[in-house]
Order: C-alpha cells, then structure tokens, then sequence
C-alpha cells in the first residue's frame, strides 16, 4: 500500500483516524516545536498554523525545510487572516501556499487529493546511504555492497528509521511510536524479535554488527 504522510500542527486533527483511498493510505502525525521523530513515509503534506503551540508557523517552515526528511513537503501555511504581508512572509519563509484557517480534516485530504499526492515527491530522496550499507526506500530493498539483504517488511521500516536516526540511542517505545502503533501495547515486546531478524539478517549479508544493545535503554544503529 502506498503512503501519504500528513503533517499538522492542530493537535486535533493530528489525532484522528488515518484514511484509506484506493491503494493508498493517508496518515496523521502531530508536528510539534521538537525535533520530528517518527518515520515519515511517502509523499509529505505539512499544514502549519500561523501560531502554533511554543513555535510560530513561520519558523516551523524553515525547520521543516532544513530537515532532509521534509525538505521536499508540501507546506501550507494556515493564516489567520487573509492579509497580503502574511502571506507574502509564509511563502518567504518556504511555504508552497496558504489557506485562511480554520482548516479540519476534511480540507487537508480534499487538498491534498485536488493537488495530487504524486507531486508531493518532488525529488524526494528515495535512496538511503550509511556507510556500506543501501535502503532502497521504493523498491523497499536493502544492501550490504553488493549482496541484498533479505527483510519482512516491519524489519525494513524499522531499519530504516534507525538508520535515519544513526549512532543514537532508541528506545523500545521510540521504535514502536515510529511506526505508529504506540496505540498497541502488544508491539513494544515484539521490538527484540524485529532487532533477532535484522541482526540475523545483516549478519549473513555480511554486515557484522551493527545494531548494538544498550542495556536497559535500547538500540543503536552504529555508524564508524
């Protein structure tokens, strides 16, 4: 299934169901003044509030675009008036467009669906390169040199997102919020079987050890 992430600085909308069309789902994820933690999937739609919670709407632009994993999002700025200088400095500050708020649920997917999801890859890199070792995030392959590496999909998304997030401590819950089950209790205890199959798996790719445990903390994806 294909994946659209959208972004949102209103908590409420942040919070609602996912949405399916077709073969592809649409979903939400709080955007907050801290650094984004999660694993961002697919095309991605940012919709920030001209104030929102501890960051303006316009600084919030400008980090998304210095993070290498939004720096290609579609942004909307949501105003809180239609005034010429507002939007003058959202588009200044790298917003695609703006709407004059409040924007629900429904206005983000029926813009998102006017636009096209598609053109929210806009050179999107779909390539992930540490050290030796090459995520193919389309073809959701994996390599170590020249030698592919065989995954279950749950095991790629997780190396992925340690990959992205090299040489830091992850938590159990890190893992599981990232792949967005922190609703499911059941998920954190499955964390070590993931990490016994990726280990498994690199190891006869020849790829050593480079998952590492942390006793009592979690995991690291390290990078020399």
């Amino acid at each position: 299934m294909n994946r659209v992430t959208i972004l949102t600085t209103d908590s409420g909308v942040a919070s609602c169901n996912d949405f399916e069309l077709n073969d592809t789902l649409f979903a939400f994820h709080p955007l907050r003044a801290e650094a984004q933690q999660m694993l961002i999937e697919g095309p991605v739609w940012a919709f920030v509030d001209w104030l929102a919670p501890d960051i303006s709407g316009l600084e919030m632009c400008r980090r998304l675009r210095a993070d290498p994993r939004t720096r290609d999002a579609h942004i909307t700025l949501v105003l809180e008036r239609d005034d010429p200088e507002d939007r003058r400095r959202a588009l200044r500050a790298g917003a695609d467009d703006y709407l004059v708020g409040p924007v629900d649920r429904r206005m983000m997917l029926d813009r998102i669906l006017a636009l096209d999801p598609a053109a929210g890859w806009r050179g999107f890199s779909q390539v992930i390169r540490v050290g030796e070792l090459q995520i193919d995030i389309a073809a959701e392959q994996v390599r170590w040199r020249d030698t592919l590496v065989t995954l279950r999909p749950k095991e790629f998304r997780v190396l992925r997102f340690m990959a992205e997030n090299s040489n830091r401590i992850l938590t159990r819950r890190e893992l599981v919020d990232a792949l967005g089950k922190s609703g499911d209790p059941n998920y954190e205890r499955t964390v070590d079987v993931w990490l016994k199959r990726l280990r498994a798996a690199l190891r006869e790719a020849g790829a050593g050890q480079l998952l590492r445990t942390v006793r009592n903390k979690g995991y690291v994806f390290d990078v020399l």
